[in-house]
């Protein structure tokens, strides 16, 4: 480069001024890189993490790849599963050509049979007295299946955290949970703080052009005020584990609906609806659970599940049968299944999200306030990374309360009329910041007495915001 030249910079303000935009700094590695020994890996790896969906456990091991680890999934014939190291400790012979038997699975090669810890229990092409299956362990993850989504643990073992049990997966009574995943080809981080910037709904979602003509675009949602930029305000929770939005919205007769969705980090979170019957509806459960999971540092599979039950799919608008391995069913633009075409007439979060380049350069960003979530997500994550490194080998790193597990993910409708001569984005934010005191006052309760509380203040909110 010409020592006398201009250094290169993506900010210069300047009429045609590619030429000196060309040069891209690095991505955020500390973030987005989770590969093992990295510093975003390990804190994944002291969770709990969905690696595929059981219907993908048959008669055949499933190769999976989850935080730049190549793995092998299977069902052994007793029911147990595994999630070993994909390549046999042999020879290296991929274990997705494995035989699956009554206790684990068989390496194709040279026969060496594997439970599902990892134990090597027999080497048939050894003699008798070989003492090789008692010196070689194939590598192993603890795993386990809750309601069609098979887990693992990948994190030092003497650490391994209870499965966090959420109240919302098992209220209300009667809720089913149907397990889908969506897979995107890019960075999990991108698609993780996608949730913190709630104001791209009012865009992305509902007011697209095509040909210079208005329209609803196939990728919206048709959900009465969903249209309305938002008032936002989003804060910390848990301590700095997790943090939330709360999304006000006018509505038409004298109505204000209050959103809240909350993610605990590092890469989980809890959406409270997804139909049309939220405009008219109360609720402190969820319809959506789910995992951001990274395949590697440039693709990430969502996983989780869909709630359905009474209060959260009154109208049963929703489908279980338009839910499985890569798709969803709601909301157009989830997931890769449609034309190039289809995509660039009607965008979704696929496209939106996986062109923001397969690792998103936060360095040639130009924030707004609109994007004040976003790096709050970023700084709180960023502070949960850090804080892993002086944790001992031996210290375990907590999931959050032992006893009760809450969310505070809810849609909420109140009868909150416009007042003459007030500022009503700040009746409409208050109102937002008064049910997130609510739904955090149920903290200290029972979970199956949460939804009753929130439901009684939010009542006694209904009409009388002041």
């Amino acid at each position: 480069m010409n020592p006398n030249s201009n250094p290169p910079t993506r900010r210069i303000h300047m009429r045609y001024g590619g030429y000196h935009k060309r040069l891209e700094p690095a991505y955020d590695a500390e973030l987005t890189g989770t590969d093992p020994d990295t510093p975003m890996g390990e804190l994944m790896r002291r969770f709990w993490q969905p690696v595929c969906l059981s219907e993908q456990l048959g008669q055949l091991p499933l190769a999976i790849r989850i935080l730049g680890e190549d793995l092998v999934a299977f069902r052994d014939h007793s029911g147990r599963v595994g999630v070993l190291e994909r390549h046999c400790s042999h020879r290296g012979t991929s274990l997705e050509f494995g035989i699956i038997t009554a206790q684990g699975i068989r390496c194709c090669y040279h026969g060496w049979h594997y439970a599902v810890d990892g134990t090597l229990l027999e080497t048939p092409c050894e003699p008798a007295e070989s003492r090789l299956k008692d010196s070689i362990c194939q590598g192993a993850y603890p795993a386990l299946e809750r309601d069609g989504l098979v887990f693992a643990y990948m994190g030092p073992p003497q650490a391994l955290p209870p499965f966090p049990e959420w109240d919302s997966l098992r209220l209300p009574v009667g809720n089913r949970l149907v397990p889908f995943s969506n897979v995107y080809p890019c960075n999990w981080l991108q698609v993780f703080e996608n949730i913190m910037d709630h104001m791209h709904t009012a865009v992305l979602h509902n007011h697209m052009t095509v040909s210079d003509v208005d329209v609803q675009t196939s990728a919206g949602v048709s959900l009465e005020g969903f249209g309305d930029m938002p008032v936002m305000h989003w804060e910390p929770t848990r301590d700095g584990a997790g943090c939330c939005f709360v999304a006000g919205r006018r509505l038409p007769g004298g109505k204000i609906w209050v959103r809240i969705t909350e993610m605990a980090f590092p890469n989980f979170l809890q959406i409270g609806s997804l139909v049309p019957s939220a405009a008219r509806e109360r609720h402190s459960c969820v319809a959506l659970t789910r995992w951001h999971v990274p395949v590697d540092d440039t693709h990430m599979i969502i996983f989780g599940w869909r709630h359905f039950n009474a209060v959260i799919d009154p109208d049963q608008a929703g489908s279980p049968k338009d839910c499985g391995v890569d798709k969803i069913d709601f909301l157009v633009g989830q997931t890769g299944n449609r034309s190039y075409e289809e995509g660039q007439r009607a965008p979704g979060d696929w496209e939106a999200l996986g062109s923001q380049r397969p690792i998103a350069i936060h360095a040639l960003e130009n924030p707004g306030r609109s994007d004040i979530g976003v790096y709050l997500c970023r700084k709180l994550l960023r502070e949960q990374v850090r804080a892993l490194q002086p944790v001992l080998p031996d210290s375990p790193v907590t999931q959050g309360p032992k006893d009760s597990l809450p969310m505070y993910s809810q849609d909420s409708i109140l009868n909150l009329p416009q007042r003459e001569g007030e500022d009503d984005r700040l009746l409409v934010m208050n109102t937002g910041t008064q049910v997130l005191a609510i739904m955090r006052e149920a903290d200290l309760l029972p979970s199956e007495k949460r939804d009753e509380h929130v439901r009684r203040r939010l009542d006694q909110l209904d009409g009388g915001a002041r």
